[in-house]
């Protein structure tokens, strides 16, 4: 079975006035790399950006989960628009250079919400803090109101670029997706093209170009019951098929 390893987020918990801080992972995540990529998830708990080389060398590929936290602005030259939302710097601190890493290695590569906007800004792209506010653009944030089987529901569809592999992972040029999101892309960082577009043109999906392994990303969330939903499925597989193949190809060079 595939390794994968799945940067953790860093939260403060506790009750009674006792933060402590904790390194978390959804288990969203992890099920859907089970069940639907035949991989198993693991992690490196305070991971040191220096350490990656080495922890690469022990996987086969890397997902990039989403998160409630933002990457921090500073990252693409601006300041923190709403003070209120949160922030993981130490997330940003790892993940970052590991999707250099990841993208120069041929690594498989998966970003899902918070990690395509990683991929975006690691690359040298930029992110609109608040989509919302910005002229021609819809509300992407779920409805925090809601039961979590309504805040993770199709929300609208997106339409991806002919002949691309979302395009054949949907079976067709467009799927409904669901959208739980207050940033997104902005400026596009150069050698990534975008695969998908929601209806107000924000863009879904993205692809580093001529990148050595698997490397694509969506602003959406695929592990979400990810086998119910046909795209997400066909997502999952064909990133555990990368990661499968990126480990006979690595342990063939290493038996030569």
């Amino acid at each position: 079975m595939s390794l994968v390893w799945v940067p953790l987020d860093h939260r403060v918990l506790g009750e009674d006035g006792q933060p402590v801080p904790f390194t978390v992972l959804g288990d969203k995540y992890a099920e859907a790399l089970r069940d639907a990529a035949g991989a198993q998830a693991v992690a490196f708990p305070l991971a040191a950006p220096a350490r990656i080389p080495d922890l690469l060398a022990r996987v086969d590929g890397v997902l990039l989960t989403g998160s409630p936290s933002n990457v921090h602005p500073s990252h693409f030259d601006e300041p923190v628009a709403d003070a209120a939302l949160p922030l993981d710097p130490q997330r940003d601190a790892l993940t970052l250079p590991l999707i250099r890493a990841c993208v120069a290695g041929g690594v498989p590569l998966l970003g899902i919400c918070r990690g395509f906007q990683e991929i975006n800004v690691a690359l040298g792209g930029s992110l609109h803090q608040r989509v919302h506010a910005v002229a021609g653009l819809e509300d992407h944030r779920e409805p925090l109101d809601r039961p979590l089987e309504e805040q993770y529901a199709l929300r609208h569809p997106v339409r991806f670029a002919p002949g691309s592999v979302f395009e054949r992972w949907a079976g067709g040029p467009k799927a409904w997706v669901n959208s739980l999101h207050g940033q997104g892309v902005h400026r596009l960082a150069r050698g990534l093209r975008a695969l998908g577009h929601a209806p107000d043109g924000l863009v879904e999906a993205l692809g580093v170009e001529g990148a050595p392994g698997f490397a694509y990303a969506v602003q959406w969330h695929p592990e979400w019951r990810c086998t119910e939903h046909p795209l997400y499925a066909a997502m999952f597989a064909a990133f555990g098929q990368a990661c499968r193949t990126y480990r006979r190809r690595v342990q063939e060079k290493q038996s030569v």
